[in-house]
């Protein structure tokens, strides 16, 4: 039936009092005005016969007062799904009332005191697991709990969250601390045709922060956005500051199949996904940060672990909900964009497009106040959207390498067969080569390595952004726009051309302006609003609000204005009406990873271990299963690619350590590690006398196609039975040897290896007694070595490597700071190999204040004393540098380096995974007749 003139009169008059787990006060319920269409209600009898209606379009429940056994009443909201489920239409569904107090109440439309009453609405037994639900009105007020059934929902409610730092016990009384179910979406909007290509794009303005945590504790957020719009592709740049976004829409599928999602964004961003078209089964799968701090470069859709989806099933004749939250705040390059790819190896990210998304529903003829369209979903709140616990940094997420030392590893005689044996003699090698003494460290590779082991200190590059080819300065003014091209609309060209030649005027600030090469085109895509200069106020007139409190602590306007005046321009402030909400871009195909070069980077001490590509790692690992499987049979099945590092020879070929992980016919697990070669088609190696040691290849081995074959290198081969000596001078450093020492037990009770030992060399230390605390800590073996005199860091480790009887050992020269992960014992016998390779492994050193628990430092790029090598090559070399570097440290290392690689040996130089150098002081260390001596930077 229709609303008449009086019950609307009714509806709007009437105050109604319940409202669980807040304080009770009077509401009225609004949205009932003039409307548009008829809305059918149902009548239900209060107390005393007293008629009430209800709003079907709010789905709006009436609460008398709650006194002892008083309850609430509802009208169903959706009477052909309580019709198909054999429920009432009319009528009221029940809740018990469980008042705070005993205090009386005269009845409807009687005046509450705020903070009178507390009301628990508990859920009357009732039929069918009804559940309990907030309703809201039209202006997002709460007016009255609603027992709906949750599959039949489309109303859109609004979540009671509780505040952070409010007791639990006032938010649930009488101790029940289970919170209030979230209210979500279930039933949506008719969908149709013509809403594919665009999706909705709700505006929260005026909201500082950089985390997705941030906007969802705007007032309004989510139902009451500054501005209602669409967009026509997933990638948005407003360039603006302060703002949150709400996307949300369905995705189509071009193909039956297994999709990944990627999201990038500068700052905070989350993506979720459903997998079907109800927004309350969306489920959180890729996100960029969750602290307001982390932030990528637009496109870069693999630097943070959390960035990139797991495989999600995909069929093209569904759609699929989805909704993208991105936080930006006053810094930075401001971008959201989502990529997919299919499921296969090396297919990059690429941007969706309009051709694949569609609106949710149509809000262009809706006024503001209108929300019971807007879609509720898990991602809506603020409970439950992410883990507890996050690592503060990428590399402390759980990876099969850290453990992968624990299973059984197939025998390498078994393995001598599968591969064509050849030579290996890379034309890296700097045998003989005269270099300067200290340069050593310049012809170090590094290794690429698949999959991504996250070693990139991306937590440290808030300030720190060397990763990345641009300078620092630049990066402050013009951010990562040039990697953006924006997608014009009508009149924009000429300002595109003026960007570009203001940016590079900041390139070249000398450059003649009216000189042809001023004019060439720079690839910026700043807005002109962004690098004019500031309009200055007029007479009279004051500074916008809140300009002061947006400048950064510490900066004063007189340098600002001098800096910027030297630089030749100020970077303006931007103007709002050049805000463009629907502002969407492309992103090249950049690669970060793939701009890296393979030198030993000496100025970026953030970035991590090179990246192998995809496609790459997988065809070696096919390759050699493939030899695997015709060798013996089809006996195994590959598991997982568990590691696999090459280092590169553009010239003979590549060198593959491979790590799979492979399952026996009829057994267990078991674990391949051995080392390929990839040869360059033609090339061929010859060894030390000149001859060619390798047999020639059997026609069967060679590929058709013409393409690198796998073969078995020669005299490269890793024992993992061989004992590992930690050689560690001290003096005077008891609780830093005591911390040694229990990480070195700690290490043998993990990993159960026998075969390593300790051997402290000590300079009469007085603070402890080194070799009582050695002998008492549970090492399967040690040496104590004691000498007099003033500490001397190469004597030391001599004496330690003179002490091994063994020269087919590995004596790795250690400092006394180090955190050690499980697998050190492995990483140092797998990179040394007798007369060919040593191992130089990098460090994360901590800084003040930061833990293994917590890293916050630096990767230690120039530092070489953390050394392996097996004692017949460290002899060969021969050995420290005594007399030179006799009552000094620094530049030791280096000194053994430069004659490590002029013996003829490799270094192979990788990032370890929570591989830790303490933060402490130098003050007062090894006693005061000790210093350092004078360390030469490398040129």
């Amino acid at each position: 039936m229709d609303i008449t003139t009086e019950e609307q009169h009714t509806l709007k008059s009437r105050s109604f009092y319940c409202k669980p787990l807040k304080m009770t006060r009077a509401l009225h319920l609004p949205g009932v005005g003039k409307p548009t269409t008829p809305l059918r209600v149902s009548r239900v009898s209060g107390p005393e016969g007293d008629p009430m209606l209800g709003d079907a379009r709010a789905c709006a429940a009436t609460c008398w007062p709650p006194t002892q056994g008083a309850c609430c009443l509802q009208t169903s909201c959706n009477p052909a799904a309580d019709a198909r489920k054999n429920l009432p239409t009319t009528g009221a569904r029940k809740m018990k009332m469980q008042p705070h107090s005993q205090r009386e109440h005269n009845g409807p439309g009687s005046s509450v005191h705020e903070g009178m009453w507390k009301d628990q609405c508990e859920e009357w037994p009732g039929e069918d697991g009804e559940k309990l639900a907030d309703v809201t009105d039209g202006r997002g007020i709460r007016v009255v709990p609603s027992m709906q059934r949750a599959e039949d929902s489309s109303e859109s409610h609004e979540e009671e969250q509780a505040p952070e730092d409010q007791d639990t016990n006032e938010l649930f009384p009488g101790g029940a601390r289970k919170l209030p179910p979230l209210n979500l979406t279930y039933q949506v909007p008719e969908w149709q045709e013509e809403y594919k290509g665009q999706v909705n794009l709700h505006v929260f303005e005026d909201w500082c922060g950089g985390a997705v945590g941030h906007l969802r504790r705007n007032l309004h957020f989510p139902l009451f956005p500054h501005t209602r719009t669409t967009v026509k592709k997933l990638a948005v740049s407003p360039r603006w500051r302060n703002y949150g976004l709400r996307i949300f829409g369905y995705i189509h599928p071009a193909r039956d199949g297994d999709v990944q999602f990627s999201v990038a964004s500068d700052d905070n961003s989350e993506f979720w996904l459903s997998l079907d078209e109800s927004p309350a089964a969306a489920q959180l799968v890729a996100f960029v940060g969750k602290t307001g701090s982390e932030w990528t470069a637009p496109g870069e859709f693999t630097k943070f672990s959390s960035q990139v989806s797991k495989p999600k099933r995909l069929m093209a004749s569904r759609r699929y909900y989805f909704e993208l939250l991105h936080k930006q705040d006053d810094r930075g390059s401001d971008h959201v964009e989502v990529g997919w790819r299919t499921y296969l190896p090396g297919l990059k990210f690429e941007v969706i497009s309009s051709a694949h998304i569609s609106l949710y529903t149509d809000e262009s003829s809706l006024k503001m106040d209108h929300v019971a369209h807007v879609p509720q979903s898990p991602a809506s709140h603020g409970r439950g959207h992410l883990p507890m616990e996050e690592p503060s940094a990428d590399m402390l997420r759980p990876d099969p390498r850290d453990n992968f030392f624990l299973t059984p590893r197939m025998e390498p005689s078994s393995l001598e067969s599968v591969l064509e044996p050849c030579a290996y003699a890379p034309t890296y090698v700097l045998k003989d080569f005269p270099i300067a003494r200290y340069q050593g460290l310049q012809f170090v590779y590094l290794s690429f390595v698949y999959p991504n082991d996250y070693t990139r200190l991306t937590h440290m590059e808030t300030d720190n952004k060397c990763f990345y080819r641009e300078s620092p300065l630049y990066l402050e003014r013009f951010g990562f726009y040039k990697y953006m091209r924006m997608d014009k609309r009508a009149g924009e060209e000429d300002a595109e051309e003026e960007v570009q030649r203001r940016a590079f005027l900041f390139l070249n600030p000398e450059a003649d302006v009216n000189s042809s090469a001023a004019m060439q085109p720079v690839t910026s895509f700043l807005s002109l609003s962004q690098v004019s200069r500031p309009q200055l106020p007029a007479e009279g007139e004051e500074e916008e609000e809140g300009e002061e409190e947006d400048r950064a602590p510490g900066d004063e306007v007189a340098s600002e204005d001098s800096e910027e005046d030297a630089a030749g321009r100020a970077p303006g402030r931007w103007r709002e009406d050049a805000i463009d909400w629907q502002r969407t871009f492309s992103v090249g195909a950049v690669d970060f990873e793939l701009l890296r070069s393979d030198w030993n980077d000496l100025r970026c001490n953030v970035s991590g271990n090179l990246q192998l590509p995809e496609a790459e790692a997988v065809d070696v690992a096919a390759q050699y299963m493939e030899r695997l499987n015709a060798r013996h049979g089809g006996r195994f099945s590959l598991l997982r690619i568990v590691n696999v590092e090459k280092r590169r020879d553009s010239a003979r070929g590549s060198r593959f350590l491979l790590e799979l992980e492979l399952e026996e016919r009829g057994g267990g697990r078991l674990r391949l590690s051995e080392f390929v070669f990839l040869r360059v088609p033609g090339a061929h190696s010859r060894d030390e006398e000149g001859e060619s040691p390798e047999p020639p290849p059997a026609a069967a081995s060679l590929r058709p196609d013409s393409r690198p074959e796998l073969c078995r290198p020669l005299r490269l081969a890793w024992r993992q039975d061989v004992v590992v000596h930690f050689i560690v001078p001290v003096k005077n450093q008891a609780r830093w040897v005591v911390q040694f020492l229990a990480d070195m037990a700690s290490l043998h009770a993990h990993t159960g290896d026998p075969h390593f030992s300790v051997i402290l060399v000590d300079f009469e230390s007085d603070d402890m007694d080194v070799e009582r605390a050695l002998r008492r800590a549970r090492l399967p073996g040690y040496q104590y070595l004691r000498r007099t005199g003033n500490f001397e860091r190469s004597a030391g480790l001599q004496a330690g490597v003179d002490a091994v009887e063994d020269p087919s050992s590995i004596v790795f020269l250690c400092d006394l700071h180090i955190h050690f992960p499980p697998s050190i014992l492995d990483s140092i016998r797998k990179h040394c190999v007798e007369g060919t390779l040593a191992f130089a492994p990098v460090v994360m050193r901590l800084g003040c204040g930061s833990s293994p628990r917590n890293p916050r430092g630096y990767w230690e790029v120039n530092g070489f004393g953390l050394f392996g090598i097996y004692k017949s090559d460290f002899d060969r070399v021969g050995g420290m540098n005594t007399e030179e570097f006799r009552d000094q440290w620094g530049g030791e290392d280096w000194e053994l380096l430069d004659r490590v690689l002029q013996a003829g040996l490799e270094v192979e130089r990788l990032r370890l995974r929570n591989f830790y150098h303490y933060y402490h002081s130098k003050r007062g260390m090894w006693g005061t007749r000790s210093h350092k001596g004078t360390r030469k930077e490398p040129s």
